[in-house]
């Protein structure tokens, strides 16, 4: 047994402890002694941004330099993808262990119909997987997921989402099997993803010593080659770049891939030399890409990143986001997430002389309990043109529709037929509509048709106009963002009601539109 301890530095999370932990036993195999010394970097702390906001190369390798050059760990445990492709002076690889599985993975939920619809969302915080995804599933929407895999993982079961996508590695090294995946083989990995790799000194002759035992040298080759690719191109580590080397008997192949940040531009390349003579492959294939456009494709990035935001309350379909000015940076989240409840068939069996519907999600719950064709409802009384064509396509012929909730109160105390009416609302909403009836003696029976509940997110820096499509969507953008120097833009008068209480300035859309109301944003800006 050799006496010097090795102390290893690592994050805390369970595949940084496992990629750790297989050093360790490497290490001590060969007769070292060794000991893990955890260290959280700021990668995991910040959470609440795509790794490519947060503005730093070696995000997650920074706090365990710092420690190295401060003498407190001998070696740092790395995911090769996530080091800079410059180390810090003083600081060298060390080894690179064996590769395992490079490829990403797509873990979905339900079935794989969506990949060839419309409309469909997936989950990365990687701005190389988004733009691939992009790129082949234009229509598609992705949105941003961050923390470990096990954070990643049950976001995904929690949330209503198609898929996210995975380093297959990271899955399967600490045991996490998803019920439903699909190999991503047609998306280029990040360069040296699936390695990992130790740092050490480069002064510490015998911990350099000890760790070239476990330096796998076609690993060292392949992940040589890809990062050298993305160093000439100058991409961080978040960067639409992806890269493959592999060696098949006596050559070898690198693939490399330049993207926008929006996936509507690519740029690829694939060359084969022999072993020996392949130093110069990484060289030649980002020659070739410079020379066809990979600078411009990077400087848009760069632009992209620095515009400023407009941010939607609702999720935007990738429709709905290329009608804004091609000048903004667009993000958005449901601030409100809607469940509906069952309504028991037996308390729609019998005739309703009167009914109010203002929403979708009402005419959804409906559908979702029974059979709307055999509802009976003598006259349906709803809020807004797109409600009333649901209604009309899955219920029954509408009576009276309103453009909001205000009119629709004044015109059926003048007009309803009978002093009873059944209200299929939400279980979030205001008083308005009940107490306007009311107050004119008619009863109003409420049914709680679904639940919404507030689901608020941290904005962006740099958001300057926020989209509204509901009281609720303020009231849930106020519980983790301020109103200060922020312009509303709303959906309805209701909506702009409550939003003139807390922002300066307040604009409505002129019809109750999502398209409307991104019409407003393009027309002020």
């Amino acid at each position: 047994m050799k006496e010097r301890l090795i102390r290893i530095g690592t994050r805390d999370s369970e595949l940084a402890l496992w990629q750790a932990n297989t050093v360790k036993e490497q290490l001590e195999a060969l007769g070292n002694q060794a000991v893990l010394v955890p260290v959280k970097s700021e990668g995991d702390l910040v959470l609440d941004k795509p790794l490519y906001e947060l503005g730093v190369t070696g995000i997650f390798t920074k706090t365990l330099d710092v420690a190295m050059l401060n003498g407190e760990i001998d070696i740092a445990v790395h995911s090769l993808k996530d080091v800079p492709t410059k180390l810090p002076e003083g600081i060298v690889q060390a080894a690179v262990l064996e590769r395992g599985n490079f490829y990403d993975i797509l873990a979905y939920k339900g079935n794989q119909e969506f990949l060839a619809q419309q409309e469909a969302i997936i989950a990365t915080g990687s701005l190389r997987r988004k733009a691939q995804w992009l790129n082949r599933y234009p229509t598609h929407t992705v949105v941003g997921l961050r923390g470990n895999v096990n954070n990643r993982h049950e976001k995904l079961k929690q949330s209503n989402w198609n898929g996210a996508i995975f380093a297959a590695a990271g899955l399967e090294r600490i045991g996490i099997e998803p019920e439903n995946t699909i190999g991503l083989t047609w998306m280029l990995p990040a360069p040296a993803q699936g390695a990992i790799m130790i740092a050490a000194m480069e002064n510490d002759e015998f911990v350099r010593a000890a760790c070239e035992e476990l330096n796998h040298r076609p690993t060292e080759i392949c992940t040589n080659l890809e990062r050298g690719f993305l160093r000439i191109l100058e991409g961080g580590c978040s960067a639409p770049i992806g890269a493959l080397a592999f060696i098949k008997e006596e050559e070898i192949t690198l693939k490399g891939v330049v993207l926008s940040a929006d996936g509507s531009k690519k740029l690829s390349i694939e060359k084969t030399t022999l072993i020996g003579k392949h130093q110069g492959l990484a060289q030649s294939c980002a020659d070739a890409l410079l020379d066809r456009g990979a600078k411009r494709l990077m400087n848009e990035v760069e632009v992209f990143e620095q515009r400023a935001t407009v941010y939607s309350t609702r999720k935007l379909t990738r429709d709905q986001r290329q009608l804004l000015d091609k000048r903004m940076k667009v993000d958005s989240d449901d601030f409100v997430k809607i469940y509906p409840n069952r309504i028991p068939a037996a308390s729609l069996k019998n005739e309703i002389r009167n009914v109010i519907i203002t929403s979708k999600n009402a005419v959804e719950a409906l559908s979702a309990s029974v059979d709307t064709a055999n509802l009976k409802f003598k006259n349906i009384y709803c809020v807004g043109r797109r409600t009333k064509k649901l209604i009309e396509a899955r219920i029954g012929k509408v009576t009276y529709v309103a453009k909001n909730a205000q009119a629709l109160a004044a015109h059926m105390v003048e007009y309803m037929d009978g002093l009873e009416v059944t209200y299929f609302c939400s279980s979030m909403r205001l008083d308005d509509l009940p107490n306007v009836l009311a107050k004119n003696s008619i009863v109003v029976n409420e049914v709680i048709a679904y639940e919404t509940k507030l689901s608020p997110v941290k904005a962006p820096d740099g958001v300057k106009r926020v989209l509204f499509f509901s009281p609720s969507t303020i009231t849930s953008f106020l519980l983790e963002n301020s109103a200060d120097k922020k312009a509303a833009y709303c959906i309805g008068e209701t909506t702009a009601k409550e939003a003139r209480k807390h922002f300066e300035t307040v604009h409505v859309a002129k019809m109750p539109t999502v398209e409307s109301v991104i019409e407003l944003v393009n027309k002020k800006s």
